[in-house]
């Protein structure tokens, strides 16, 4: 690991990168990551481990005020050389913005107003942009930083969309880049700049939780959210990172153009779970690529399983972005557990619900993975973010699902319309609904044999989705990047690739045809008139 600032270090890199890799083969290519925060770093991980095993070396850039990425953990520390960035901001003001935003969408969005609701999320847009702007200028006008990342000479940078400017920083080291994404707000990033074609008739854009056969007003609203979302993107992006770019470039550029030139686009996702739709080659669906068998758990955990008996257990967890409950939601939720007969393990941090039950255990953490893949688990209630949601896919436990933001009421209604979970509302959820969810979901066999049909639809892939991701990394290490596979309407402007100018050549035409047609005919009647 190296932390950015003193001189001597410009150096460090590349001996590091020859000392930690000496048995790399002369193929093994060099990966710069641009790692996303929490669930995304997590999900990031399993392909940058991937990439390790396969005998190429990974560094990781990440900032000194990242909240998830442990630069210091040296159980990464061996596997991956980090290079660490000072940033003119703390962590906690990084890790604040985040607990902002999610506590106003679990606690205050289904009791604001509409203008409340969007000075929200223009207030907390600025300043995502202004933490986002200094972290840009620490990389970018960070000379002993960028000299480093010249030096070692990189093939191929992944990067999350999260990290702003990772893309710039791909095009001044003149690298080709691969996108690991799970969406974007209305699909704008997959559509503005990838070009990836959402007809909105059966395409509904996320995080919209439609199927793709809508009502005549789902489709209404589906047209209406995308006109919107690229209307204020475009916006957004013209005044605040367009002239950024820019001026970094020298030339006219947009944040839509940077990520636009991205060789490969790796969707988190699966057909699983998502509804057929058209889709250029250079986007590869691969989600679930973290999921894995089951291992044994510590003993503690093991005792605790088995002392269920043949009620079984109950394994709770919120995520890792939410760390506590309020009192009054933390008691409703104890005390429907405490109704049923299993046993629950919950993911659970703060002050100890008073109406916890002697059925019910508290962790800080639990072994999330190992707990879903192990025989007594019988159901799992969760806030539906994608990483959880495809462990559970992949041991086949059924849900109970209580969205909190973002993706996860899409990830849930897409679940239950297939007949594998109940979802709830976390803030009018009351004790017996979710006892009763919970009762349902166990006792009535159709949840688990739903569940165990998505399980198998999700492993019969005839390469695992870590495989497909990482080949793709490393094609375009082999090839230099992947522009054969790019759409050609990159190079068409809005009217060209719209086709107004042949629609408008057309209409020209005929209207011109139909007024020589008139006007052939006014002669015609005028003649006979004046022949009469």
């Amino acid at each position: 690991m190296q932390v950015f600032s003193p001189p001597p270090l410009l150096l460090l890199p590349s001996v590091l990168l020859f000392f930690l890799y000496p048995y790399t083969p002369a193929d093994g290519g060099h990966v710069l990551v641009f790692p996303g925060e929490y669930s995304h770093w997590l999900n990031m991980r399993s392909i940058m481990e991937e990439l390790v095993r396969r005998n190429h070396s990974v560094t990781v850039l990440v900032a000194d005020a990242s909240p998830s990425v442990n630069y210091n953990n040296s159980r990464d520390a061996t596997k991956f050389n980090f290079l660490v960035f000072k940033v003119p901001f703390s962590r906690t003001a990084l890790h604040g913005l985040t607990l902002d935003f999610i506590h106003f969408f679990i606690h205050e969005f289904h009791v604001s107003s509409l203008l409340k609701t969007l000075w929200k999320m223009s207030d907390w847009l600025q300043r995502s942009i202004d933490l986002g702007m200094r972290q840009c200028d620490a990389m970018l006008k960070n000379e002993q930083l960028m000299k480093t990342l010249r030096a070692a000479a990189f093939d191929v940078v992944l990067l999350d969309p999260m990290v702003m400017c990772a893309d710039l920083v791909a095009g001044v080291l003149d690298l080709p880049f691969v996108i690991s994404l799970r969406f974007s707000f209305g699909g704008v990033l997959e559509r503005h700049c990838g070009h990836a074609p959402a007809p909105p008739s059966y395409v509904p854009p996320a995080p919209l939780p439609y199927s793709d056969r809508m009502t005549f007003v789902e489709r209404l609203t589906s047209v209406m959210t995308y006109v919107w979302t690229s209307v204020m993107s475009e916006v957004f992006w013209m005044l605040t990172l367009d002239k950024y770019y820019s001026e970094v470039k020298g030339t006219p550029s947009s944040v839509c153009q940077s990520l636009g030139k991205a060789d490969i686009w790796l969707i988190r996702t699966f057909w699983d779970l998502e509804t057929p739709r058209p889709i250029p080659p250079n986007f590869k669906y691969v989600g679930g690529l973290h999921c894995k068998p089951a291992n044994g758990l510590p003993q503690e955990l093991e005792v605790f399983m088995q002392s269920s008996g043949d009620a079984g257990v109950v394994v709770v967890s919120f995520g890792s972005m939410v760390t506590n409950l309020t009192t009054e939601r933390a008691d409703v939720i104890a005390a429907a557990f405490g109704r049923v007969p299993q046993k629950v393990i919950w993911r659970f941090s703060g002050e100890t619900p008073k109406t916890l039950a002697a059925n019910t255990k508290l962790s800080d953490w639990i072994p999330q993975n190992d707990l879903l893949g192990h025989p007594k688990t019988k159901v799992f209630v969760t806030h539906g973010g994608t990483n959880g949601l495809y462990e559970a896919i992949y041991h086949a436990v059924p849900m109970v699902g209580v969205p909190l933001f973002a993706d996860q009421s899409l990830n849930l209604a897409r679940l239950s319309r297939q007949g594998a979970a109940i979802v709830l509302d976390f803030n009018r959820l009351t004790s017996d609904e979710l006892t009763e969810a919970l009762h349902a979901v166990i006792n009535q066999p159709g949840y688990k044999s739903s569940m165990e049909h998505l399980s198998a639809l999700h492993r019969d892939q005839l390469v695992a989705p870590l495989s497909t991701a990482v080949f793709w990394v490393e094609f375009v290490m082999r090839h230099g990047g992947a522009r054969h596979l790019w759409l050609a309407s990159h190079d068409l402007n809005w009217f060209q690739y719209h086709s107004v100018d042949t629609c408008a050549t057309l209409l020209i035409a005929i209207l011109t045809a139909i007024a020589f047609c008139w006007g052939g005919r006014s002669c015609c009647r005028q003649l006979r008139e004046k022949n009469d």
